[in-house]
């Protein structure tokens, strides 16, 4: 038989093209033709002409997002998702041999084949439904993901939640609030219609537009890790709301936790709002530290002396005032988004003039992340209590908090906490600046080893956090030590993918392609698809890697004003002090996790090849 099929996934890169393959190799051995389009993240791949259409007996819809069905109108259709065209892949192409022999075919929308019944000790398989319509029974939710950099966690908490609805039989769409802006924005109808919302976020997200909807609060790492207890717990906030609607919130789980089912109470809830509050700040703060890093490094290649009073009118200096100038703001930003986390908008004018007020008394990162955390906890308070009659309630958020609150955070940051976080600044600079052989090494090994241990978690986000607070003080060795310890986990189990493949399932061998670009690019979170599938062995080894790559670039002098970018910075002339020391820490680093994940990680299978596996397993 002749079938055509369309492929497509969230981020347009593994299972999209894991799910192509898998149904490639299925058809091939039961003696069928296939055309496949790929719908990538660099659009349409392979695109079907309308005479492929109309030779094919079925078409095939393997899915985790919209696919426009009107093009195979007429033709037999069976839709599914890429999962179950990975992992089930024979069984979808029976499907569609049926759906081809049948007597009447199944029109444009069709129904979903239900799935095969699951074996002893086995999780119900996901229902399959065209993506976007809920099984009989099933629920609606709407979600929003949000991460500090909005890159890697944000689009991977977002499909965590579209495969854990898909297997539970519900509908659900997600807003990603990332790097580029809100993409999937949900509209009033969607909130209207959903009976439960779903933020997956480690960073504030306005909840106005929800009033009346039982909203479940969690993190990006619960949703990744357990997207189908978050749907039940959210089912269950749901349940427990009031008739009528105010809606439910419930605190986030701990940093770093999640999955245990178990609600934070106490002091943990406390932490995990804390937590939220600083990658509140991180987020905001960081496009300030990478255009201005950049821009100086970039105003220094046309001029060493480009920060030379007498040269602030050439082109040189112009460059390098506005780098300076946005290095001036991000601790202002970083506070005042901190307090906006705790306080909503009443925050941000106390929170801005306390970090701005930090970098005036020599305060530093630890006075603006100070300052930050008691402006918002201080118009918090002073929120709930002031009083006034409803006549002149409309002053509190305009006149009487900002005004209170910006005077007490001044005179605290001036009379309290501003001469000790100096005194503390100048020492804690004087060290790291000071710090030779064993000293730095073991400074880098203790960051290396904090940012692979979660890979974008809390602890990766304190090392990370400690590094470009540090820019400011002009301390940018640990920045340079933490990049490239970030850098060398996806790298070495990309290596490791292609150095000794039998110890990686198919999955992970596709997961390594994307993951060497992800690890070039200094984004950590290329390497959890394999620490979530044998943590044990694999973390064991990110760890050692990263803790080796840390040493070796802070023991050798290495440093950036650049706190993101990864190899690319490179590029730029005078981003990175000692570049190529600093590319020997990237490589033996990597290198290292490779060796280490020789040694942990046990081979898959032992006589047989791997894609005869995937094979045999798919037709079992």
């Amino acid at each position: 038989m002749r079938f055509v099929a369309v492929t497509a996934c969230p981020t347009g890169i593994a299972h999209t093209h894991m799910a192509a393959e898998a149904l490639r190799h299925e058809a091939m051995l039961g003696g069928h033709e296939i055309a496949i389009e790929t719908q990538g993240s660099e659009g349409p791949s392979g695109g079907l002409s309308a005479d492929d259409i109309a030779r094919a007996d079925a078409v095939i819809v393997a899915a985790d997002i919209h696919v426009d069905p009107a093009r195979f109108a007429g033709k037999p259709l069976v839709a599914t998702s890429t999962a179950n065209a990975i992992r089930r892949t024979s069984e979808v192409i029976d499907r569609a041999v049926a759906a081809a022999e049948a007597e009447e075919p199944a029109p444009a929308h069709a129904e979903p084949v239900p799935p095969p019944e699951a074996e002893a000790g086995e999780a119900p398989a996901a229902a399959e439904a065209e993506p976007g319509a809920a099984a009989p029974g099933g629920k609606r939710f709407v979600a929003i993901t949000s991460c500090p950099t909005g890159i890697a966690h944000t689009f991977m908490a977002a499909e965590g939640l579209r495969r854990a609805a898909e297997a539970l039989g519900h509908e659900i769409k997600v807003e990603t609030q990332g790097s580029v802006g809100a993409q999937d924005v949900l509209t009033r109808a969607d909130v209207a219609a959903a009976d439960a919302v779903v933020i997956a976020a480690d960073t504030k997200v306005n909840l106005s537009r929800f009033a009346g909807k039982p909203i479940y609060e969690t993190s990006t790492n619960d949703a990744l890790k357990n997207g189908e207890g978050v749907l039940a717990r959210a089912l269950a906030v749901a349940a427990e709301a009031p008739a009528g609607g105010g809606g439910a919130v419930v605190a986030p789980p701990p940093p770093g936790g999640g999955g245990g089912g178990e609600e934070p109470a106490g002091w943990r809830g406390a932490l995990g709002g804390v937590y939220q509050h600083l990658m509140t700040g991180v987020s905001y703060m960081l496009p300030f530290v990478v255009a201005g890093g950049l821009l100086i490094a970039i105003s220094f290649a046309f001029d060493i002396h480009a920060n030379d009073p007498d040269l602030a009118d050439t082109f040189a200096g112009r460059l390098n005032q506005v780098g300076s100038a946005a290095l001036t703001l991000f601790l202002p930003v970083f506070a005042g988004f901190i307090a906006f986390s705790i306080a909503d908008r009443p925050g941000l004018t106390p929170g801005f003039v306390g970090g701005y007020l930090a970098v005036q008394v020599d305060a530093g990162f630890l006075g603006a992340l100070l300052a930050g955390f008691i402006a918002g906890y201080l118009t918090l308070w002073l929120a709930r209590t002031i009083k006034l009659p409803d006549t002149m309630a409309g002053l509190k958020p305009v006149l009487i908090l900002p005004l209170l609150s910006t005077l007490g955070v001044g005179l605290i940051v001036f009379y309290v906490i501003g001469e000790p976080l100096s005194w503390l600044q100048d020492r804690l600079t004087d060290w790291l600046e000071g710090l030779q052989g064993s000293n730095a090494v073991i400074l880098g090994l203790i960051l290396g080893a904090m940012m692979a241990s979660d890979m974008g978690g809390p602890l990766n986000k304190v090392a990370y956090t400690f590094a470009v607070g540090l820019i400011d003080s002009g301390v940018t060795g640990p920045m340079a030590a933490v990049m490239a310890a970030g850098m060398t986990p996806p790298i070495g189990l990309a290596i490791a993918t292609i150095l000794f493949p039998g110890r990686f399932t198919r999955d992970e061998h596709e997961a390594g392609k994307p993951a060497f670009v992800l690890g070039l690019s200094f984004i950590t979170e290329g390497a959890i698809p394999f620490a979530a599938r044998d943590p044990v062995r694999v973390i064991p080894a990110l760890v050692v890697g990263s803790a080796t790559a840390g040493a070796i670039s802070l023991g050798v002098g290495a440093s950036t004003v650049v706190p993101h970018g990864g190899i690319f910075d490179l590029f730029v002339p005078g981003a990175v002090e000692k570049p190529l020391a600093w590319l020997v820490a990237i490589v033996v680093g990597s290198l290292v996790t490779t060796g280490v994940l020789f040694f942990t990680k046990r081979p898959v299978v032992s006589e047989v090849h791997v894609d005869e596996v995937v094979a045999a397993t798919a037709t079992a």
